[in-house]
């Protein structure tokens, strides 16, 4: 029979492996060291009944959850991988679909911006087709811009 210490030593492992390899969320991390720390109790005091290791690991798993997403702030909401932060915001563009404070129109970039050369556009003004615009900001999967004056 093998003994608990072990298996709670490989739960640990296998959990802090998928964290690595799979997840990334943080929220394994917890558990796995909660299982780790069982082993390590389980090697002081082998003894340890049943009930008091799941009672310990459902202590520090949980305990450590709920602390670590009480002080956990992400610094930034907009993650976008493989993109420099502000790289689209100042591109200039042809508007292909009229856009307005009512519709949203469409817009083409020479060269493709995050990776597609045309986006859907919003913006506060009625911009013509084939006016040029410039993008000031990203919203969701819009691109909101505004009509370049000098033209």
């Amino acid at each position: 029979m093998i003994e608990p210490m072990w298996i709670w030593g490989v739960l640990g492992i296998v959990l802090l492996t998928a964290e690595i390899m799979i997840t990334g969320t943080l929220y394994t991390l917890w558990f796995s060291i909660s299982a780790l720390c069982v082993a390590v109790l389980l090697w002081l005091f082998p003894e340890t009944s049943y009930a008091v290791q799941f009672t310990v690991f459902a202590v520090l798993s949980l305990g450590s959850l709920a602390i670590w997403r009480r002080y956990y702030k992400k610094t930034d909401t907009n993650y976008r991988v493989g993109q420099a932060q502000g790289e689209e915001i100042g591109r200039v563009g042809i508007v292909i679909e009229a856009s307005g404070p009512t519709q949203n129109g469409i817009i083409r970039f020479t060269q493709g911006l995050m990776g597609s050369k045309e986006w859907a556009a919003v913006s506060d003004e009625p911009i013509e087709v084939g006016s040029n615009a410039t993008v000031v900001a990203v919203e969701g999967n819009s691109l909101r811009i505004t009509k370049i004056i000098n033209e």
